[in-house]
C-alpha cells in the first residue's frame, strides 16, 4: 500500500464515501453475513476494492488493524467507548494507521468509519469483509473455538473434517475461549453441520478433553 496517513473523508477518486451512503440506505440482506451496519459497510468497501483489484490487499490491511485492536486495551476502549468525540477518534485512528503504515483504501475506510462514529462496529465490518472475499474465491471460512491451543495434529484433523463436509478448501479462524466446556465449537457460515461431520468433531472433542 502507498501514501501516508488516512483521511477521515474518502477522496473523491475512491468513491467509497458515496458507495457507503448508498449502501446504508439500500442494502439489508436479512439472514446473511452482510446484514447490519458492519455488513453494509463491508459490502460497499468490498465492491470498491474489487473494482480497483485490491481486494486481498485491503483485506490484509483490515486484518492487520483488527489484530491491533484485539491486542491493545487502549484501542479497544477507543473503538468501544462512547465518551470519545468523532474528532478524537479520527485523530487517534489516523495516528495508529500512520504508525502501522496502513494507508490507501483501507485507511480511508477506517477513517471514514471513525468520522461517522461507527468504530464500535469495525470488528464486525472486518469479519464481514473477510467472509465476502472468501466467498468470492470459493473458499469456506470456519470459526473454530477451543478451550486451549490445539496441537498441529488436532488442527489438521479439524481442517480435514471440515473440508470433507464443505467439499472445498476451508480456512479456519481459530479462537481460544478458556471458559468453553465442550472442548470444541465449530461455526461454518450458515450451513448446518451434518451427522457425519458431527461424529468426526465429537471424536476430536473427546480427544481434546482427554488430552487436557
Amino acid at each position: 500500500m502507498r501514501n501516508g496517513a488516512a483521511r477521515a473523508k474518502m477522496p473523491k477518486g475512491d468513491g467509497c464515501a458515496g458507495l457507503m451512503d448508498k449502501r446504508e440506505q439500500n442494502v439489508a440482506q436479512s439472514g446473511s453475513i452482510v446484514a447490519g451496519v458492519g455488513g453494509r459497510y463491508a459490502s460497499a468497501l468490498f465492491e470498491l476494492a474489487q473494482e480497483m483489484k485490491v481486494a486481498d490487499a485491503v483485506g490484509a490491511a483490515l486484518d492487520q488493524f483488527g489484530a491491533m485492536i484485539a491486542a491493545s486495551e487502549d484501542l479497544q476502549k477507543l473503538v468501544k467507548s462512547p465518551v470519545f468525540s468523532a474528532d478524537e477518534q479520527v485523530g487517534a485512528v489516523n495516528a495508529v494507521l500512520k504508525t502501522a503504515k496502513i494507508d490507501g483504501i483501507a485507511a480511508n475506510f477506517i477513517g471514514l468509519v471513525a468520522s461517522k462514529r461507527r468504530l464500535f462496529a469495525l470488528p464486525s465490518m472486518i469479519a464481514a469483509y473477510r467472509q465476502l472475499n472468501a466467498d468470492a474465491k470459493g473458499i469456506v471460512r470456519a470459526e473454530v473455538t477451543v478451550a486451549e491451543q490445539p496441537s498441529a495434529g488436532q488442527l489438521k484433523d479439524i481442517a480435514a473434517a471440515l473440508k470433507d463436509a464443505a467439499g472445498k478448501e476451508v480456512t479456519i479462524d481459530l479462537r481460544i475461549d478458556p471458559s468453553l466446556i465442550g472442548g470444541l465449537v465449530v461455526k461454518m457460515g450458515s450451513k448446518m453441520v451434518d451427522a457425519s461431520l458431527k461424529t468426526k468433531l465429537n471424536s476430536l472433542r473427546i480427544a481434546m478433553k482427554e488430552v487436557g
